[in-house]
């Protein structure tokens, strides 16, 4: 039987297949954590594995946050599931069962724990030694304790308390439990890249806690790092087991500053067994540093029981989910929008925009001469006032006018090359300039339409607005054409260059980023970056070694060159 954890920041490490990287591991039971899904946005192709059946457990508050998930071969198939610690998320009347004691902890606190999908356990049946046993699989992504948000460093010292009153309740003679995950927390300055940086360490409430649920064998014990410590606890690190002395045994690194390069990282991700199951049955484990497409590497654990699988799968399974059997789920499902429409009387009924009658197309014309008001009787006898109320044709549906306009309306440039007056007046069309005498059979058309059309004035006017838009629009497009492309004869040499594309003019007004200067280190460009960190530096730019963060000691690590930014005046 083997295990596999690792931490995947995001489901996006799947991107090229998530079936071709579950088979790459040959294992029977994969937990992954920090998923980053809500169910809302699991999509069937990862819920759903040929030849796996998953348990995902999702963050309730916020998304893109958190999140686990366990996939097991069909060969091991758990006969009970569970998302979450505390019992009370539901869990389908197939709970795994035994809480313990959760008199230390309220309701609400009960609830908020496992409100951030951090959780999921998968019971198993195994063979071992010619004996059918349980075992219980706790997958977990404990809390990271925010140095800027104390109430966060109370949360995770909560979940580790009832990660542990769970994991040991579970526990019986014929019962064995395996915790494995992003633990969240170096246990040893062993397991650190550079312990001295960091203050209190082995005072750390996330150390002591480790240091009372795990068990360490005499070999490591005596080890130098771990002379003082106590070893009462009813779980070992199977990793520690097998490698007592191994450094620079990392697991996590930080990606903002490509510190895996240089092998300056934590191990913080743990296979956890209880005493019993990993002095007998576990063969080997180790760490996987090659695999990338996370921060994380993932880590495995060989043992030497084998699995029974259930012949049916736990109603935690993805496979039930409603989503993805075809079941109906919400009523929503069964509405498409309808676009919003003004209120309609219900004695009259207004035309809606685009609307005509006998088939015939309204085209956006100006309004009709002043001389024609709204309360004019037509030839037709029907006053333009009136409503009138007619069929829609198929046609007008699809030519109406959207009344959506450019993103250029909103802007009113001053043409110096149109003329504002009335007489003699020329202005530029889609297929040129335009004459007054072309502008009056405009109106003259206007004016037809605007009696034929059972429109009130509204829509006409708008119709206007929208023309004289779009009549603006052409305008600009017209003047920039000539600022780019045909610069003006009689344009002075300060307007060609303003207007031209000349790189000085642009130089002079964009300014990129400054220069890098070189460290003093490796005497190389440094990179820039950006203060994101609330404070009173927050936003300001500084220059530091390209190279990646490592150890003091290390030459091919980043030198410890830095510098401020000037503020450009």
């Amino acid at each position: 039987m083997k295990i596999v954890t690792w931490n995947i920041n995001g489901i996006r490490t799947f991107k090229h297949g998530i079936k071709k990287t579950l088979d790459s591991f040959n294992a029977d039971i994969i937990c992954v954590q920090e998923t980053k899904v809500t169910r809302d946005l699991l999509d069937e192709r990862t819920a759903i594995v040929d030849g796996y059946n998953s348990y995902f457990s999702f963050s309730r508050g916020r998304t893109g946050y958190s999140g686990v998930a366990t996939f097991c071969k069909e060969s091991a198939t758990p006969f009970a599931a569970e998302e979450g610690l505390s019992g009370r998320l539901g869990n389908h009347g197939e709970a795994v069962g035994f809480y313990g004691d959760q008199g230390e902890f309220t309701s609400e606190e009960l609830q908020a724990l496992d409100s951030e999908g951090r959780a999921v356990i998968t019971q198993h049946k195994i063979t071992r030694a010619e004996k059918s046993e349980t075992l219980t699989v706790i997958n977990v992504y404990c809390p990271r304790a925010d140095p800027e948000k104390p109430e966060r460093k109370h949360f995770k010292l909560q979940f580790y308390k009832l990660l542990q009153s769970r994991a040991e309740a579970i526990l019986g003679s014929q019962s064995h439990v395996i915790i494995l995950g992003d633990i969240n927390t170096s246990h040893r300055p062993i397991d650190h890249c550079d312990p001295d940086d960091v203050d209190n360490f082995e005072d750390n409430p996330g150390r002591k806690w480790l240091d009372g649920l795990l068990y360490e064998s005499p070999e490591v014990r005596d080890s130098e790092e771990s002379l003082n410590c106590v070893s009462g606890g009813q779980f070992v690190d199977i990793f520690r087991q097998f490698h007592p002395i191994r450094t620079n045994a990392f697991t996590c690194w930080s990606s903002r500053t490509g510190a895996r390069q240089t092998n300056y990282g934590t191990r913080i991700d743990y296979i956890f067994g209880n005493r019993s199951l990993a002095e007998k049955s576990f063969l080997n484990a180790d760490i996987m540093p090659e695999v990338e497409g996370s921060d994380h590497c993932p880590m495995w654990a060989q043992l030497s029981c084998s699995l029974k699988p259930s012949p049916k799968c736990p109603s935690l399974c993805t496979r039930y989910m409603p989503e993805f059997t075809g079941k109906q789920q919400k009523l929503l499902r069964f509405l498409v929008k309808v676009p919003e429409q003004k209120c309609i009387s219900s004695d009259t009924e207004k035309p809606l925009p685009g609307s005509q009658e006998n088939g015939k197309i309204r085209e956006n014309l100006r309004p009709p001469p002043s001389g024609v008001s709204s309360g004019k009787r037509p030839a037709n006898g029907i006053p333009e006032s009136s409503n009138f109320k007619g069929k829609k044709s198929k046609h007008d549906k699809k030519t109406a006018p959207k009344p959506q306009g450019s993103l250029l309306n909103f802007f009113k440039p001053k043409l110096s090359h149109v003329a504002s007056s009335s007489q003699g007046s020329t202005e530029f069309t889609e297929n040129g300039l335009e004459s007054k005498d072309s502008m009056s059979e405009f109106h003259k058309v206007a004016q037809n339409t605007f009696t034929d059309c059972t429109s009130t004035p509204t829509i006409l006017t708008e119709s206007y607005t929208e023309v004289k838009s779009e009549t603006n629009n052409l305008n600009i497009k017209n003047e920039i054409k000539m600022g780019q492309d045909q610069t003006p004869s009689n344009a002075t040499p300060h307007q060609q260059t303003t207007k031209g594309s000349c790189p000085d003019f642009w130089k002079s007004v964009l300014h990129g980023p400054p220069q890098p200067p070189l460290c003093k280190g490796h005497n190389e460009p440094c990179v820039l970056r950006t203060v994101k960190k609330a404070g009173p530096n927050m936003g300001r730019q500084f220059f530091v070694c390209s190279r990646p963060e490592g150890h003091a000691s290390n030459p091919d690590a980043r030198c410890n060159f830095f510098v401020w930014v000037d503020k450009r005046k």
